[in-house]
């Protein structure tokens, strides 16, 4: 039955969302390279939207794939509005950044040069890195229509180049002589006759009796071997910076001697990065093989998107798109310079200019070197918020399990851990200290399958007991589990460990997640039969935590049926959801409901929110989205239940593939001290008015402004300050 309700697209929410990305580069009370640095991630982001969302909707639209949720007519239109979405952000992030940053460099003495025009002190240098530093490494490949395809590889930047053979003096009745170098490269030569094809420069020979036709090249930058951007002298106060490319594109003479150059532009390709494993595949093993053999192919996977400089000409732009096979749906027009997202490594030779002083991970003063979490634990339920708290304290606990000699067994989820993981290490310390070492690993963590192999294989070597995925489903749960008992057979606590974020002290550093460690009988023998369920042991029965597939949704419906009653009763029904995406229609709907019965529904939504505020069915819902030095990553849920509150956090976003396709983790928060700094934190996030945003009816960002005479509330900050005062 068709929804009386309506929702917002998916990927244009998300593109909303990474918009709002974009607008700190805006903030001129941020220091200048945190700026530039948001650049770099809207550009990041949009880098992976494509690879894997757009990459699926033009598989639908092509008809090489199937969906229950799209037609091949409806995935071509919404790929048409996102690449008309898209063009507008990229029209903003232009003028952003050349009238914006540009600018702003300027002024603190960086004078980045933005094409192959120096000032005459710099001309020597430029040619002298160009032939010691770059030529060596450059392979001009020459682009011929239904001749020659070159194979252009996912994300790396090209300069598309045209050439003139140079006019000649000749004899008279003497055919003219063309000055033509052979180059090489990495070529796809495809026939198209019986007798094959010429190849290299011979098949891109112009037609002798039009010696002006044009000649096409692409050549791959050689970032691999020169860095992208390139520091020059500095120059009384001021400080130089230039384009790798646009070195390049100011000697394009020494390259193609004999020829007229007449113009280049940077183009790149993206690829079908999405990996789709045979959920049919009834062991491990057949998983491992097929990710294995999967991943060396995503560099390799289908167009789905052509960027090009927007300054291109139209007959420039015309030939590559018959030349590289290109369809117009795949166009997408783009910057002088591409690949923006390299300007996080962007050098600051000024040293004056400060960098934003973020909140430094603060360690527990009850929790010092001397004080066992363990002890600690025994006696209370302690909550860690990530990046406020260090994360050493996580690696502690797993410490102090490797030397407890009552510990029985660890047990871990892994989906995403860092390289070169503390994490790991201690596991395979407390497995080499004669530990039993239990560890999930999720192989379908996407863009992370070769770490998670590589370390999986690492773990087994060390005798960790390794437990892969799941046929058909993702373990998103990041949990852990330290089994004791005394060394005489009596029983003593376990420890339960749930967190809204993955086991990685690197993300640790830059993600705002939370932590929840415990000894409660009923939350530690819950967790047990998780584990056992992930090794298919037993039907699963969990009294206390919600875990998606079994108890999470009905327990969520009871949860919100209670907040309608209070409302019917004319009483306050309440409810604050803090999550990184909403997306679930059918979850949505009981929000639209909940909204009509008179129930106030705050949505704290980082990324994607498909509910639409301001109808008259979520009159009584408001959506914020905070953006600013950590990424929103928590998921925390307040449910008022009538003066008693119900407050609950864990894994999962309310998205179709969380609810219903994953193994999630939700764990309620029982200590009233806890369940209060949980609400403090949802309180002060509501109160921003620094860095958080209304989202309107039409997926706008609405900064919140400031009321007269209130405090400013940068959420992050003032959540990081009460923190503080209460590390006693």
């Amino acid at each position: 039955m068709e929804s009386k309700y309506n929702y917002f697209k998916r990927d244009i929410s998300w593109l909303s969302f990474n918009y709002r990305v974009l607008l700190e580069a805006l903030d001129e009370r941020l220091p200048l390279y945190e700026r530039i640095n948001f650049i770099s991630i809207y550009s990041s982001n949009l880098e992976e939207f494509y690879k894997i969302r757009v990459a699926d909707h033009k598989a639908v639209a092509s008809g090489a794939t199937e969906s229950d949720e799209e037609t091949v007519q409806s995935a071509r239109e919404l790929v048409e509005e996102i690449n008309k979405e898209v063009t507008r952000q990229l029209d903003d992030r232009v003028r952003i950044y050349e009238q914006k940053i540009l600018p702003a460099l300027r002024k603190n003495h960086i004078i980045f040069y933005q094409d192959n025009h120096v000032e005459p002190f710099h001309q020597q240098f430029v040619k002298d890195f160009f032939r010691e530093e770059i030529f060596p490494y450059l392979q001009p490949v020459p682009v011929s229509k239904d001749k020659i395809v070159s194979f252009l590889r996912d994300n790396r930047l090209y300069l598309a180049i045209r050439v003139y053979p140079k006019k000649e003096e000749k004899n008279k009745g003497e055919e003219p002589k063309e000055n033509i170098e052979k180059y090489t490269g990495e070529c796809i030569y495809e026939r198209n006759d019986g007798e094959g094809i010429k190849v290299g420069m011979e098949a891109a020979r112009p037609n002798v009796t039009d010696f002006r036709q044009p000649l096409y090249f692409v050549m791959k930058q050689p970032y691999a071997k020169v860095p992208r951007f390139i520091e020059l002298s500095s120059r009384e106060k001021n400080h130089y910076l230039m384009f790798t490319e646009d070195i390049i594109k100011a000697n394009l003479n020494l390259i193609f001697p004999g020829y007229d150059v007449d113009s280049s532009y940077c183009i790149k390709i993206s690829r079908d990065a999405d990996i789709l494993i045979d959920d049919t595949a009834t062991s491990s093993a057949d998983l491992v093989a097929q990710l294995k053999k999967k991943v060396k192919k995503r560099k390799i996977g289908d167009v789905c998107r052509f960027v090009y400089d927007r300054a291109m000409p139209s007959e420039f732009l015309d030939f590559l798109v018959d030349a590289f096979r290109i369809q117009r749906d795949e166009l997408v027009p783009g910057d002088k310079h591409l690949n923006l997202e390299d300007l996080r490594h962007l050098p600051n030779p000024n040293k004056s200019l400060h960098s934003l002083e973020k909140p430094k991970p603060m360690k527990l003063t009850v929790l010092d070197e001397k004080e066992s979490i363990f002890n600690y634990v025994a006696k209370k339920d302690l909550l860690l918020y990530y990046p406020y708290h260090s994360f050493e304290h996580f690696i502690h606990f797993l410490y102090e399990a490797v030397h407890n000699p009552e510990t029985r067994e660890i047990m871990v989820t892994q989906y995403r851990v860092a390289e070169n993981s503390a994490v790991i290490n201690t596991l395979i310390a407390a497995a080499q200290n004669g530990k039993k070492v239990t560890v999930f690993v999720e192989l379908k963590a996407r863009f992370d399958e070769e770490n998670n192999l590589a370390t999986a294989e690492m773990m087994q070597a060390a005798g960790i007991k390794i437990i892969y995925s799941i046929p058909g489903l993702k373990v998103h749960a990041k949990v852990a589990l330290i089994r004791r008992r005394g060394l005489n057979g009596e029983k003593i606590p376990s420890y339960a460990y749930i967190s809204t974020g993955n086991f990685n002290e690197k993300t640790a550093t830059l993600y705002a997640d939370c932590g929840l460690f415990t000894c409660r009988k009923e939350i530690v023998a819950d967790l047990y039969n998780l584990f056992r369920t992930l090794q298919g042991k037993e039907d699963p029965k969990f009294t206390t935590l919600l875990v998606a597939r079994f108890n999470l949704i009905p327990e969520l419906n009871r949860l919100i049926d209670r907040e309608i009653s209070l409302a019917d009763e004319g009483k306050q029904g309440r409810i604050i959801l803090k999550m990184n995406a909403l997306q679930d229609p059918t979850m949505i709907d009981r929000l639209y409901e909940a909204s009509e019965h008179g129930v106030q529904i705050d949505l704290i939504v980082r990324g994607i929110c498909c509910l639409i505020p301001g109808q008259s069915y979520s009159r009584n819902i408001r959506v914020t989205r905070i953006v600013d030095s950590f990424l929103e990553h928590a998921r925390i849920w307040y449910f008022g239940n009538d003066g008693t509150p119900k407050v609950f956090m864990g894994s999962p976003d309310w998205m179709r593939r969380n609810l219903y396709r994953r193994i999630e983790a939700i764990t309620p928060i029982l200590a009233p001290d806890l369940r209060d700094s949980l609400i403090e934190m949802l309180d002060i996030q509501l109160a921003d008015n620094q860095k958080a945003c209304w989202v309107d009816d039409k997926l706008q960002n609405i900064f919140k402004k400031r009321t007269p005479g209130t405090p400013a509330v940068r959420a992050q900050y003032t959540f990081y300050d009460w923190l503080n005062k209460t590390n006693s």
